[in-house]
């Protein structure tokens, strides 16, 4: 990869947007009702006011557990820096829930750092807030959400790297009850993502994507929806050269 772009799994290249356009009123043809009507109600629900950014989860079922949580609650972007381990979701959720979402990998190997990866976010508009059992973090109801939020969350047993917590614009905890110190991860994620996209909801006017945004994901979806949608891709563009 190289750099603090990522690699982004799950997009094709860039088209004109005339012919993106006439190619989804193209594809919309091979997608049933039902199907049609279900991304346009998800498109609606899209964010990228919140995004995750993931540091050495490598346990396949809390890696995959993860994605379906994001996607779940409507969060388009997921960010994931490959340290020590190899991000390694599942196979079955790789061609599920990772399908519908934007996953960016940064990898230690190709020179990329956790604070490089927040540098990146915080580039993008976001503050970088670490998942911590730590006390004297904020409590998660008293998260701020008028900016948008990057949420990182570490390895299964040992959380987030001294790094990592030294590259964040603020701790947050799930306050505890009982006598186990933290939430599995991907339990951590499910609880953050829904208070967070719950609150961003209720008050703000710009959760949502862009008209762009929902063309170039509708696109991808409609593909993702249709069997060999490459072939009836490469007839409609070899017509309308």
């Amino acid at each position: 990869m190289g750099g603090m772009e990522g690699t982004e799994e799950g997009a094709r290249e860039r088209l004109d947007p005339g012919v993106r356009n006439g190619l989804i009123e193209h594809l919309a043809r091979f997608v049933s009702d039902a199907r049609r009507e279900r991304i346009e109600w998800v498109l609606e629900r899209r964010t990228r006011c919140v995004t995750v950014l993931l540091e050495d989860v490598y346990q396949p079922h809390n890696a995959s557990a993860v994605l379906r949580s994001c996607e779940c609650f409507g969060v388009q972007d997921v960010h994931v820096f490959e340290g020590r381990n190899e991000y390694s979701p599942s196979p079955d959720v790789a061609m599920g829930a990772a399908q519908w979402l934007d996953l960016m990998r940064y990898t230690a190997s190709e020179g990329d750092t956790i604070a490089g990866c927040c540098h990146e976010l915080r580039s993008r508009g976001y503050r970088v807030v670490a998942a911590t059992p730590r006390e004297d973090a904020t409590g998660l109801e008293d998260l701020e959400v008028s900016e948008n939020l990057a949420i990182m969350l570490g390895t299964e047993e040992a959380g987030l790297s001294a790094a990592a917590l030294a590259a964040t614009d603020e701790h947050v905890r799930i306050p505890m009850q009982g006598f186990t110190e933290s939430f599995n991860v991907s339990v951590c994620a499910a609880l953050m993502l829904h208070q967070v996209t719950g609150r961003m909801r209720a008050v703000r006017d710009d959760f949502g994507l862009s008209g762009e945004e929902k063309q170039e994901l509708r696109l991808r979806w409609y593909r993702n929806s249709i069997k060999k949608a490459h072939l009836l891709e490469a007839r409609y563009l070899a017509e309308h050269e």
